[in-house]
């Protein structure tokens, strides 16, 4: 079974310093995490990414532009479900699997120190199940960011 919440929503963006810009400029306080690659910001208990969407497509193993083998198109978007372990992450990739997820890319080391892999619901959103030793769960499963700077 998989865990009932979502920690992150990716959102695949043209430019990530851009974007970042126009959501701070919205009052929304970017975390103390910094990289030219990807922004977060804290969303009391879930949490937005901007990352560039060409990366985003890489990373989850789907086409950019155009149409997958599937039929599926890709959204520039992916909801997330953290776990506290690499062999929680496996399970939950197999359960999503036995109920009619697709996966679109198998669990794996991630270059940002992490593990995941990609699921796809029946209309082809992507869902990505990570575990990331740099963003600690609370208790009720929440990721903590580090402060903003």
């Amino acid at each position: 079974m998989l865990p009932t919440r979502i920690n992150l929503v990716t959102l695949g963006v043209a430019d990530v310093g851009q974007s970042r810009a126009f959501y701070e400029s919205l009052g929304f306080a970017a975390s103390g995490f910094e990289s030219s690659d990807v922004a977060f910001f804290d969303m009391n208990g879930t949490v937005l990414g901007l990352y560039g969407q060409a990366a985003l497509a890489e990373d989850a193993g789907v086409s950019e532009d155009g149409i997958n083998d599937d039929g599926s198109r890709f959204r520039g978007t992916s909801l997330a479900i953290n776990l506290a372990s690499k062999s929680e992450v496996d399970d939950a990739l197999a359960f999503a699997q036995s109920c009619g997820g697709r996966i679109v890319q198998p669990a794996r080391d991630v270059f940002w120190g992490g593990y995941s892999g990609y699921f796809a619901d029946p209309d082809g959103h992507l869902w990505e199940i990570a575990y990331n030793p740099l963003m600690v769960l609370d208790e009720k499963g929440q990721m903590t960011l580090p402060p903003p700077a």
